[in-house]
């Protein structure tokens, strides 16, 4: 579809454009045509991914492909398959559970999508029909109503009081006043008053236009476009983790070196058995447990989440999120409530919040009342205990304040009916109608308040009438100036008695000699947790941003209520924005805490401008003008109720209630599960740095047998460590967790860690050395025999070494579930998993240990009461040692602030 400047043609230019009738629409026999030439009028999401394309991407990662060749390479060399079966069969298993869990997510946003398919009213060979808004067809005549979605973008040909709703594609919360000439200069979406933009809402009068754009050509369509050109951003978890696996694999392969070299040429060992040594190495070197352990600890917290009101599409996106450093959220249904809500009341000159009269309703407050609401065309409807009302959001909100203090409209419209008005018109900027009471009628008028008081002659005070002076007009005019200063909307209202509805000549002197009532102040008011969530986030060192399409004077003032406005801070507009290269805005975009007035592309530059600090940057909104915002950003969380199916598809996290505080809970589970996943790491590293060390250790010394053998190492890594570290994943967040301020680039490897894992892998691995040690009583020719077979000695100490290795580990993973504090102090019982998982490894090494036809196969022995005695003993050393050095505050040493 050729794209132009609709606004600017005249109705009749835009009727001919399409071959149209501005009477009858569009011929019926002419619409199969036209259907098949542009297509349905639906928004074309991205295509989703397909199982495979998931499942390959689950083998991507550096670490699962250096395990891949390990497996495939020890198969080929040794001919010696169980080794290779068990290393692929948890490659397998990792992906199996990052391909469930992408569907899993993929499954419940599928079930948020609106399954009703909502209809339209178009005129086609002169008659008014019902149809799905899908099959509107460019030149269509549609027929707008109050309470209508706009069906496809339309160039308006009747306006009648016809306001729309914008607040999806603009951001602005109060609706546009439309009307249908020509605009001969080029302006912006939310200024052009004769379009209507598909998926906004009719709140007020009625209007026709024809369509001149469906599907992917809506202004909607066109950000959905954009969203295609957005490249998915990597999560820093992802980024963290294969730093980890190359890191890891680095050093496997330089270490498999120096043994291999050692081995082969100092000691001149056979050449395949030490290439069989370097490559368990290279086993031991990687934690082949910690790609399905950190997968599954994300999915248990995204399973959490889901019972805290989030949606998470993919499983880093919950990490993500606690490394959050920036929130830029956008103002309308999201920080507010998407609902315009009278607060100030001013009368007899004085100045009321709204619930010092709700339950207080005087005769003066009363008169007040009946102006707002009988001087209003809100449609009120009962639905159970609740009232509904449908309608201008201004309107609205008078009719909610009636409903708070008892006064019903359609209860008061029985009783007092109406018998004339004068509609709303923009130019006037007032609204006149007039009601039936006991021996007269009564005239009410609500509108601008300059505009009423110039109508008036009297004012209302003290329950009496008085002439109106020019002080009084001051002091209103002064009252209305402060109330507009703190971003309210203000409406006043003005009264008079008659004897007889006025003729059509007489009309014009219902608005002459009014008696001034009083006035209201009426916002979009901040939702009520949100206060309490940006103070949550602040305290967690997160810096909260408002970007809005909304004017500046109301930003400013909800920015300040809730409190990302501060001190010294700055709020600017689109205009300003756009004057602005995106180095400068770079430079400032610290010291901006409100964008007022912005368009979706504003919203990417935003997010760019802080990501090129290093931050990371979460979205927040439920608008379309949000979603090329969110797909930038590093986490984008689209709201489930309100918004919209495009916001939702660009979006990692969808908050099915709504509610910007959960976003902070999401930031916590987010740290939560941030920090299980650090001791997961922690804890899978001690293990194989102490095999990395006995294994080398061995090689140099040049031991006739291994201390450890691949398929003990493996069992431990896969087995024995797996279900502990799992078990980690449900430890209780430190009471701390949201007092810790963020960090711009967290690295899985911090000092503090790097001591930690390294001075307890040193640990472990010299346990496991001194078992062996004990197991041969030190006599280190008594391993072999002269033919060079292994001796009862010898599987002794290799018996010791691993379930000394294997024991201690599972005492050991207490010691991780805080850096600072005892274990007895965190509590045993604190995490009751943990405990069964222990129980559970211990059992299955006692197995191991006793079972005859597995004694075979990891080719261990029969330990003596005092070999087990001395195992045991050496099992529950590293819980002394790390207990001792939390008491004398060595485990945090090199700990980061």
């Amino acid at each position: 579809m050729e794209q132009k400047n609709w606004y600017s043609l005249s109705e009749e230019e835009v009727a001919k454009e399409f071959d149209t009738s501005l009477e009858k629409g569009l011929e019926s026999s002419s619409i199969p045509h036209i259907l098949e030439y542009y297509g349905k009028n639906e928004i074309t999401s991205k295509k989703q991914k397909s199982v495979l394309q998931m499942v390959i991407e689950q083998f991507k990662d550096f670490m699962i492909i250096v395990l891949i060749i390990a497996a495939i390479v020890s198969g080929v060399v040794s001919h010696e398959f169980t080794d290779s079966i068990i290393i692929l069969i948890i490659v397998i298993l990792n992906a199996v559970i990052g391909v469930i869990q992408e569907l899993k997510a993929q499954k419940s946003l599928n079930a948020l999508k609106n399954l009703s398919a909502p209809s339209c009213k178009v005129v086609r060979d002169g008659k008014v029909d019902t149809i799905s808004s899908k099959d509107v067809v460019p030149g269509d005549l549609v027929i707008l109503d109050t309470g209508d979605y706009v069906p496809a973008d339309l160039r308006l040909t009747e306006c009648i009081n016809l306001k729309i709703q914008e607040a999806a594609l603009t951001g602005e919360s109060v609706p546009v006043e439309k009307e249908t000439s020509a605009i001969s200069h080029e302006v912006g979406i939310g200024d052009r008053k004769n379009m209507a933009f598909s998926s906004s809402l009719v709140t007020y009068g009625r209007g026709k236009g024809i369509v001149v754009g469906t599907g992917m050509n809506t202004e909607v369509g066109k950000i959905a476009t954009m969203l295609e050109e957005v490249d998915d951003s990597e999560t820093p978890l992802k980024r963290r983790l294969e730093a980890l696996g190359k890191t890891l694999g680095i050093a496997a392969l330089v270490i498999c070196f120096i043994i291999f070299i050692v081995g082969s040429l100092v000691h001149g060992r056979n050449l395949l058995e030490m290439f069989m040594t370097a490559v368990s190495l290279a086993v031991a070197a990687i934690p082949e447990g910690l790609p399905a352990i950190s997968t599954i600890v994300l999915s248990m917290g995204v399973e959490r989440m889901v019972r805290r009101n989030a949606i998470v599409r993919t499983l880093p996106s919950v990490e993500t999120l606690g490394s959050a450093t920036v929130i830029c959220s956008d103002k309308t249904g999201t920080l507010t409530q998407n609902k315009m809500t009278v607060e100030k009341i001013f009368l007899n000159n004085e100045v009321f919040k709204t619930e010092e009269k709700v339950h207080n309703v005087s005769d003066h407050y009363q008169l007040l009342l009946e102006a707002m609401i009988f001087c209003n065309d809100t449609k009120l409807t009962k639905e159970g205990a609740d009232y509904k009302t449908a309608g201008d959001p201004t309107e609205t909100a008078l009719v909610d304040l009636g409903v708070k203090s008892d006064f019903i409209k359609t209860t008061m419209d029985e009783q007092h009916p109406r018998v004339e008005e004068i509609p709303f018109d923009s130019e006037r900027k007032l609204m006149t109608t007039v009601h039936t009471y006991p021996g007269k009628l009564r005239v009410y008028t609500k509108g601008g308040v300059d505009e009423l008081l110039e109508r008036c002659t009297k004012v209302l005070l003290n329950d009496n009438v008085v002439a109106i002076t020019e002080a009084h007009k001051d002091y209103i005019r002064k009252v209305n100036e402060e109330l507009a200063t703190g971003a309210l909307r203000v409406l006043a209202m003005a009264y008079k008695e008659i004897d007889q509805v006025p003729t059509k000549d007489q009309i014009d002197t219902l608005e002459q000699d009014l008696i001034y009532i009083g006035m209201v102040g009426m916002i979009d008011p901040a939702r009520p947790e949100v206060k309490d969530a940006v103070d949550k986030c602040k305290t967690a060192g997160i810096r909260p941003v408002m970007i809005t399409g909304d004017h500046k004077i109301t930003a400013v003032a909800i920015a300040k209520q809730i409190g990302i406005l501060n001190e010294g801070e700055k709020a600017i507009t689109g205009a300003e924005l756009e004057k602005m290269s995106q180095e400068e805005l770079e430079k400032n975009v610290k010291d901006i805490s409100v964008y007022a007035r912005v368009s979706p592309e504003h919203k990417v530059r935003i997010v760019k401008a802080w990501q090129s600090y290093n931050e990371v940057v979460a979205m927040t909104g439920d608008g379309v003008n949000d979603a090329p915002a969110l797909k930038t950003s590093d986490i984008g969380a689209a709201m489930g109720i309100v918004g919209t199916d495009v916001a939702k598809e660009a979006a990692d996290v969808v908050l099915t209630d709504d509610n910007f505080a959960t976003i902070v809970s999401a930031v916590e589970e987010g740290r939560r599960i941030y920090d299980n996943i650090l001791k997961a790491v922690a804890y899978l590293l001690s293990s194989n740095i102490g095999e990395i060390i006995v294994l080398f250790i061995a090689t140099i010394v040049g031991w006739t047998i291994e201390p450890l053998l691949p398929i003990h190492i493996l069992w431990i890594n896969l087995v024995t460590d797996s279900l502990p570290a799992l078990a980690l994943a449900v430890d209780p967040a430190e009471e701390n967790i949201m007092h810790r301020k963020a960090k711009k680039e967290k690295k899985v490897f911090s000092k503090g860690m790097i001591y930690r894992v390294i001075y307890q892998g040193i640990m472990v691995g010299g346990l496991t050395l001194l078992a062996f040690c004990i197991g041969c009583g030190f006599q280190f020719d008594a391993l072999t025999d002269a033919a060079g077979n292994i001796t009862r000695t010898g599987m002794a100490a290799q018996t010791m070494a691993f379930a000394v290795l294997a024991l201690s580990e599972l005492v050991h993973v207490y010691n991780l579930r805080s850096n600072k504090d005892s274990i007895f102090k965190v509590g045993f019982l604190t995490n009751k998993p943990l405990i069964g998982a222990t129980l559970v490894s211990a059992l299955l090494v006692f197995i191991v240990l006793n079972v005859p036809f597995l004694q075979d196969i990891f080719e261990v022995t029969q330990l003596t009461l005092r070999e087990v005695g001395l195992t045991i003993l050496l099992t529950f050393t590293p819980f002394v040692v790390i207990e001792v050095m939390k008491l004398l505050k060595l485990n945090t040493l090199k700990e980061e602030e």
